[in-house]
């Protein structure tokens, strides 16, 4: 009759195991760059760039870094199981059967709550001071995306700037000489957007934000840029045979250069706004001229 197993020769698998996990995670981590970690791997230049990015930064790397301690202890658990509990020459019969464990069972449940209330109400409080932020903004932007480049009114000074499609050839050229939306520095913004014919998407990605533009479904964005520099960006929404080319790039610039440029915009003639005359009409009165 086949015996009931014994415990095997103690060895120290979770010792080894614990040590090959250690050096596996200092391996993965020794290409990252101090700067890449702290910036949860997000572009180098969002770092500081507005004052909601430090907010989604922050919930980011504590999500991620906290999924990758639950996820290196349960690989770790599964490993020392499938050696610890590896079936040996000399084993004869059934292991010993558990039905259940209580604490692991608790264990199993609370953990997820846990994690799961937590990552929610983080996600509500960053919410509420980024995508919820309404700021009334002391310099108010007007953006209009059309198929397939960008409007910029700048509400403020009555001036506009009409963009025109950028076409690509394969080189860095055309997207330097593509539409330019300026900023002024730690100045509370208020960006209307609104497409003027089908979904677009304003995305902005050292802005670590993204808003999508539904014709007939005008929304804002608040934030305030806190860091002078030239930033890129793009629809992020399919929008026909030229997405790829929809591109514009942001400058954030002293006041004093702001104002330079929005007088030069003056002088060239470009005064009033950009208003829906410019919008394409999916539903033309009936009877109206084609």
């Amino acid at each position: 009759m086949d015996s009931p197993n014994q415990a095997g020769p103690g060895r120290s698998w979770a010792k080894r195991l614990g040590t090959l996990g250690a050096v596996a995670v200092l391996a993965l981590l020794s290409g990252c760059t101090k700067e890449q970690v702290s910036t949860g791997f997000f572009p180098a230049e969002s770092k500081g760039a507005t004052n909601h990015t430090e907010a989604y930064t922050s919930l980011w790397n504590g999500a991620w870094i906290a999924l990758l301690i639950v996820g290196l202890i349960v690989w770790g658990l599964i490993l020392w199981s499938m050696v610890a509990y590896r079936r040996r020459k000399n084993d004869r019969g059934l292991p010993v059967q558990l039905r259940y464990s209580m604490p692991i069972e608790i264990l199993f449940t609370v953990t997820p709550v846990i994690l799961v209330l937590g990552f929610f109400f983080q996600s509500v409080q960053v919410m509420e001071q980024t995508t919820d932020d309404t700021t009334p903004g002391d310099q108010v932007i007007e953006v209009g995306a059309k198929q397939w480049a960008w409007d910029f009114n700048y509400v403020n000074q009555d001036v506009y700037f009409a963009g025109t499609q950028v076409h690509l050839n394969g080189s860095e050229e055309p997207g330097e000489k593509a539409p330019t939306l300026y900023l002024p520095v730690d100045t509370d913004l208020e960006i209307k957007l609104h497409s003027r014919d089908v979904i677009h998407s304003f995305w902005v990605p050292a802005f670590l934000e993204k808003r999508d533009m539904i014709p007939g479904h005008d929304q804002s964005l608040h934030l305030r840029a806190e860091k002078e520099g030239e930033y890129v960006g793009k629809c992020a929404e399919l929008c026909g045979e030229y997405h790829s080319e929809m591109l514009f790039n942001v400058k954030v610039v002293s006041q004093e250069e702001f104002e330079d440029y929005t007088q030069s915009l003056a002088d060239q003639g470009n005064t009033g706004q950009l208003g829906p005359e410019y919008d394409r009409n999916w539903y033309p009165k009936e009877g109206a001229e084609k």
